[in-house]
Parts: structure tokens; C-alpha cells; sequence
């Protein structure tokens, strides 16, 4: 069953409404559950997507919302556990967990891209040894710029596509898929300007975060307007508190936000690989499938992808630069090999630029301990 615009449109007067809450300046958006529910309710299809990149605007062209599975954070993984060795990602580890849970049977297909090591070997295992009812798409992203990779991504993203046709997904036509791929665009730039304004958005970065990573599962066009919704309330004054860049993959535990609020900081910029760094430009060009190749390999240097470590250190540093950060808080993911590689001569290249940081290690699984707590307010106080 197609899921005409029409019908999609009265959905979205009726279930996603985003009130601003006077008291915290908080969207209110939906969680997964219900968008997934929603959503199935108009007869389209979803797939639970683990991280980082890959073609949002084909997923939809198909009928087929993408919601992201970071995880989640909290799940026992102790099913997933008996798959995987001890020093794997925890988020295949938790991820595997929930999909052995039986936590991810409301969705249509499972996809895979291949972001690291950990997440091609979920790939592998989902492929020839679990084996899940539901189809399992795995999904390769160049590690490299320039035409051969451009070249590759687009062969890609046509097997992918032809792979959803024959499962029995819609076909969609090329001006199907670019009417996708323009409100796609259209969210990245609202995503772009949260992130730019963050100083001046009247809400906790809690509260911001929350709206910030609906971008993972909320219909593009309905993300665009809850986003639109709080940048109108923007201020010329920046909100008080220490200014400091978050890097890493994802803010979780959340109480990271927590501990930097309690010690009188705030995020001021974002090089998170669930949000800055899928700041894609929109593509150039009459193919879709090439336009949204373009689109994803525009994002901003990320060790998923093997940009270099002059690179990131660039790029970190006009981020501290543009954001007026006093340092930067590198929050890692046990067993993270692709940060981990980077952070000794990052953090090298960093300090020669006059640039301060601190790495605080985190689980999915784990709260904040006192300890990391104290640490990130030694960190706050040495740069005030």
C-alpha cells in the first residue's frame, strides 16, 4: 500500500503536534514507539537503521521510514553478549540485544551500515548466523573522497534500492526519489541552523538534545517543523554557562548533560557523529541517486569514514573558534575503535593550537560515576 501525500498530510495535523512548553522551552516531539505505530498505521513501512550514514531520502521514496537504533542505551546484553566478544561496541552489543528481545518485531527490515568494525561484524552475524525473520540490508560507505567514491556510493545506493524492490517495496520513480531527497535536504538545513543557534535557543541542553536526535526517527518534514517551531524563539543573548564542543558518537548516558550543567557549562557545538557530523549540503545535479551520493559524502570530517587527522583537527577547531568554546569534551563509547585511533594525535594537534580537552569514557549501560562527574567540573573550572 502507497502512502499517498494526502494521507500523510492529515496524519501530520493529527498526531505530530509540537507545543512549546513555556516553562522549559521544550518541543514536544514524539518517541519512537509512537512514530513507528503512526506511521505503520497509514500502511507504510519501517526499517531500524544502526548507525552512521546512509540514504534517508531513498528509505522514504519507498514508502519506508527510517528509525535509528543507537543501542538503546539501558538494554541488558546479555543475549547479545553471547555473540560477540567482550571488547565490541556497545551499541551492537545493546543493539543485538534488543533485536534478540524481540524489541524490534514491530519493524519491516533491519539495515547495516558499515560504519566500523563492530558494525560490519552485526552485519555479518545478522547475515549467516541469527538470521532475523525480518530482511537484513547491509549498506557500505566509502572510506575516501573524490570520483571513485562518489562512483561507488552511487553503485550502492542503486543496490539498495533495487534490494527494497525486491522485497516488495515500492518502486519509486526518480522524481519520487528527488521530492524525498529535497525535504531530506530541507531537514539537514533546519538541523544546521539548531546547531548553529544553540546560544541563543531558550532551553536546556537536555531539552535541546531531545529535539536534536528526533532527527533519527521523525519524518523529515516533521523534524523540519519542530525544529522551525523553536529556532523562531531565538534570543540575541546568549544563554549563560561555560561554552564547550561535545565530540563523539552519541550523548549517551544522558546525564552527561547533566554534569555540565551542574558545573555552570554548556554545549556550544556539536561534532557528535548522531547530529554534527551528518550536517550534509544538499547534491548538485538532475540524479537523484548521484545528488544524494553528494550529500553524503559532504558531511564534516569523521573517523567513520577515514577523513584524516589534520582533517578533524581543522575542523575542530573552527568549531571552537566559530562557537567561542573554551574546550572540548571528548565523549567516548568503550571499545570505540575509530575515536580512539584519532584522540592521541587529535588531542595533540589540538593542544599546539592552543586548544583544551578532556576524555570522558562512557557505557550505554553504565550511569554517570561520581568520579567522571568530577572530572568534567575540574575540566569546566580550568577553562573558565
Amino acid at each position: 500500500m502507497a502512502l499517498s501525500t494526502r494521507t500523510f498530510d492529515r496524519l501530520n495535523e493529527i498526531f505530530y503536534v509540537v507545543p512549546m512548553s513555556e516553562s522549559s522551552g521544550e518541543i514536544a516531539v514524539p518517541g519512537r514507539i509512537e512514530t513507528i505505530r503512526a506511521y505503520k498505521a497509514l500502511g507504510g513501512k519501517v526499517a531500524a537503521v544502526f548507525p552512521i550514514h546512509y540514504p534517508r531520502a531513498l528509505f522514504r521514496a519507498c514508502d519506508i521510514l527510517p528509525v535509528e537504533v543507537w543501542g538503546p542505551p539501558g538494554v541488558d546484553t546479555c543475549l547479545g553478549d553471547a555473540h560477540l566478544q567482550a571488547y565490541t561496541c556497545p551499541i551492537v552489543r545493546a543493539g543485538l540485544s534488543f533485536l534478540l528481545q524481540g524489541k524490534l518485531d514491530l519493524v519491516d527490515m533491519i539495515v547495516v551500515p558499515h560504519a566500523c568494525d563492530s558494525l560490519q561484524g552485526l552485519g555479518s552475524i545478522l547475515l549467516d548466523f541469527i538470521k532475523p525473520a525480518r530482511p537484513v540490508l547491509p549498506f557500505y560507505v566509502p572510506r575516501g573522497e573524490g570520483e571513485p567514491a562518489r562512483q561507488f556510493l552511487v553503485a550502492e545506493i542503486s543496490r539498495v534500492r533495487d534490494e527494497l524492490c525486491e522485497i516488495g517495496c515500492k518502486s519509486p520513480t526518480p522524481e519520487e526519489i528527488s521530492e524525498a531527497l529535497a525535504r531530506e535536504e530541507r531537514a539537514d538545513a533546519a538541523l544546521a541552523e539548531l546547531l548553529a543557534r544553540t546560544a541563543n535557543l531558550p532551553t536546556s541542553d537536555r531539552a535541546f538534545y531531545r529535539l536534536v536526535r528526533s532527527r533519527e526517527y521523525l519524518p523529515a518534514e516533521e523534524f523540519e517543523k519542530a525544529a522551525r517551531a523553536l529556532l523562531v524563539r531565538k534570543t540575541e543573548k546568549a544563554r549563560p554557562g561555560i561554552p564547550v564542543l561535545l565530540s563523539g558518537i552519541v550523548p549517551e548516558p544522558g546525564e552527561i548533560f547533566d554534569a555540565i550543567a551542574s558545573a555552570s557549562g554548556r554545549v556550544a557545538g556539536d561534532d557528535l557523529c548522531c547530529s554534527g557530523r551528518r550536517l550534509y549540503a544538499p547534491g548538485h545535479g538532475n540524479d537523484p541517486l548521484s545528488r544524494m551520493a553528494d550529500g553524503l559524502l559532504s558531511g564534516p570530517p569523521d573517523s567513520t569514514r577515514g577523513s584524516s587527522v589534520e582533517e578533524r583537527i581543522a575542523h575542530l577547531s573552527a568549531l571552537v573558534e566559530r562557537h567561542a568554546a573554551k574546550g572540548i569534551i571528548f565523549y567516548n563509547l568503550k571499545f570505540c575503535e575509530p575515536e580512539l585511533f584519532y584522540l592521541p594525535q587529535l588531542r595533540q594537534g589540538l593542544q599546539a593550537a592552543g586548544v583544551r580537552s578532556v576524555v570522558i569514557e562512557s557505557d550505554l549501560g553504565e550511569r554517570l560515576s561520581d568520579q567522571t562527574v568530577t572530572r568534567i567540573e575540574a575540566f569546566l573550572e580550568s577553562v573558565a
